[in-house]
């Protein structure tokens, strides 16, 4: 997986009319980016591959919108020109009167774009990109209570009120609409950045994009995380790679040396599963992956992760994951292929 060879600079905009929620939300999530998926997986964190700060035009504390003072790290004059700027939600009344109220903002925004930064704005933010003077003849997207402020306020600009995202600006202006998309713009700010499979990975960590459907989709076994347990260690190791074969239990039993019972018994209490569970678990998460990223069948794709019956293998599926093999690969597929494509584009 090809990362960064520096973390990628993100300055988040802070102002008196944003939230503290949106701001920390996505300082969080970049932060998060390349070094949490290793703390998950293995207990050992990797590099975070973003560098977010938060940005305003003193540096110091600032009370925002929602009667939270957060802290800015930074002054516009004393911070150099980011990778990526993030403008979050500008907490005014439709149609309020913005004139001189964003000068300060507004300047830096132009002088980040005219340096080749590429600016992000989640909900209202895209406000301050026409205060800049940088809509005129882009598509845009907002939320959707300012989506005709927009349209009216600046000209030139079109609006895009049914997307949740939009890139522009030859994929220096990106957009994101209201709501939480703003975890859609953090994602392909990732990916964008760092990587489709470490957007993936913070997803999967965040539950990101589909939290009507719980955790269930986004549970992963750390494979790598090995009892203390030699002998189970072992059999772990072993399984890893040979999930797929037939009668796993009675191999592992064998490999151990010891009673099955016995086994059985170590097995549960080092790992938290039953043996059978923990080979299911493998199985479906390898499953998973495939579905994701291939378009090999359902029926190929049990066989090959080691059932022979399909109509089981989607059964047990579903009951794990919460959703049947063929709407998870329709969700996690299609975001791989969306962020694959706007990436790419």
């Amino acid at each position: 997986m090809k990362e960064p060879a520096k973390p990628v600079s993100v300055a988040i905009l802070a102002f008196p009319e944003a939230t503290a929620s949106l701001v920390y939300g996505l300082y969080d999530i970049f932060l998060s980016a390349g070094r949490d998926w290793g703390l998950i997986v293995d207990g050992r964190p990797g590099p975070s591959l973003l560098q977010p700060r938060i940005v305003a035009r003193k540096a110091g504390p600032l009370q925002v919108a929602n009667g939270v003072t957060l802290v800015a790290e930074a002054a516009f004059d004393e911070f150099d020109i980011p990778h990526v700027v993030c403008v979050p939600e500008v907490a005014v009344p439709p149609g309020a009167p913005l004139e001189g109220r964003f000068t300060e903002e507004a300047a830096w925004l132009q002088r980040c774009h005219a340096n080749g930064a590429t600016l992000a704005t989640a909900c209202s933010g895209a406000l301050l990109l026409g205060e800049a003077g940088l809509l005129k003849g882009q598509e845009a997207t907002t939320h959707w209570a300012y989506c005709d402020i927009l349209a009216q306020r600046y000209p030139g600009v079109t609006v895009r009120p049914q997307r949740a995202l939009v890139v522009s600006g030859e994929g220096r202006l990106v957009m994101a609409g209201g709501g939480s998309s703003w975890l859609d713009l953090a994602l392909y700010l990732i990916a964008r950045t760092a990587g489709i499979e470490h957007a993936m990975h913070t997803a999967r960590i965040n539950l990101i994009d589909w939290h009507e459907i719980g955790q269930q989709p986004f549970a992963r076994l750390a494979r790598s995380r090995q009892s203390e347990d030699a002998v189970i260690a072992r059999c772990q190791s072993w399984i890893a790679e040979h999930y797929h074969e037939p009668a796993p239990v009675a191999a592992m039993v064998r490999l151990s040396g010891i009673a099955e019972r016995s086994f059985k018994r170590r097995f549960l209490q080092a790992t938290g599963m039953s043996p059978l569970e923990y080979v299911h678990t493998l199985r479906l998460e390898e499953a998973k992956q495939m579905l994701e990223a291939s378009e090999e069948s359902i029926e190929a794709i049990a066989n090959e992760v080691g059932y022979e019956d399909a109509g089981f293998f989607s059964r047990l599926f579903r009951r794990s994951v919460g959703l049947p093999p063929a709407q998870y690969r329709k969700r996690f597929g299609g975001l791989r292929k969306a962020l694959k494509a706007d990436t790419q584009s």
